[in-house]
């Protein structure tokens, strides 16, 4: 209900609990908190654990809770929604890699990534078996839909591809690509040729190569 439409005693009451900070956490709250949470972002269990657990401390600021007892709390509260499927970092290492690989993230940096979010290294290594089943070399495909998305190497328009081969090159050395994987994709004569070599992941029955002589 918008402010505006609120009834004086509501406004009065929300405004004194604004000024109060937040409530005190209990563990029906924080269930609450994580319920709702959930319902709006895909979670790892670190990162609905760090949620819950900055309640946790605020709340033992404001309303002395006892901050084990809260960590307690937390915990059994992971291990509840990991238990009903809500939480689930194997899962989440899937998507997020398949995503950020579709993206043009490099598999150091989609791990990376993943690490950040509190992925475990065991989950992160099989999210990238997993997309391995789809392409051979995830990095060359990632590497494409990078060049792809920027319009890189074939997917230039005109006549300055020649002129932009250094830039292009530099671009996916500074998004974490090999410089031999930055010239297979740069390199390549045209789309179907990279498309066709991000399937199979060889070369030889991929793109034809642009030598370096040619493109200077």
């Amino acid at each position: 209900m918008p402010e505006w439409a609120m009834p004086d005693d509501d406004k009065k009451s929300e405004d004194k609990q604004r000024r109060r900070g937040p409530r005190k956490a209990t563990q029906k709250r924080l269930n609450n908190v994580a319920l709702h949470y959930l319902a709006r972002y895909s979670a790892t269990c670190d990162s609905l654990r760090k949620v819950l657990t900055r309640r946790v401390d605020a709340s033992a600021r404001l309303h002395d809770t006892d901050r084990e007892e809260g960590a307690e709390w937390v915990e059994a509260l992971i291990i509840k929604f990991q238990n009903l499927g809500y939480l689930d970092d194997r899962v989440y290492a899937e998507n997020h890699a398949r995503s950020l690989l579709a993206r043009g993230v490099s598999s150091r940096g989609v791990g990376m990534r993943l690490r950040e979010k509190g992925v475990s290294g065991d989950d992160i290594d099989a999210a990238l078996a997993t997309a391995r089943e789809n392409f051979p070399d995830i990095d060359l495909a990632a590497a494409a839909a990078l060049a792809r998305r920027r319009r890189l190497g074939p997917y230039r328009r005109g006549d300055d591809r020649a002129e932009r081969r250094n830039k292009d090159l530099s671009a996916l050395a500074r998004a974490g690509f090999s410089y031999d994987m930055a010239k297979r994709v740069i390199d390549a004569e045209t789309i179907e040729d990279l498309e066709a070599m991000t399937e199979t992941g060889d070369p030889a029955d991929g793109p034809r190569y642009v030598s370096d002589a040619d493109v200077t």
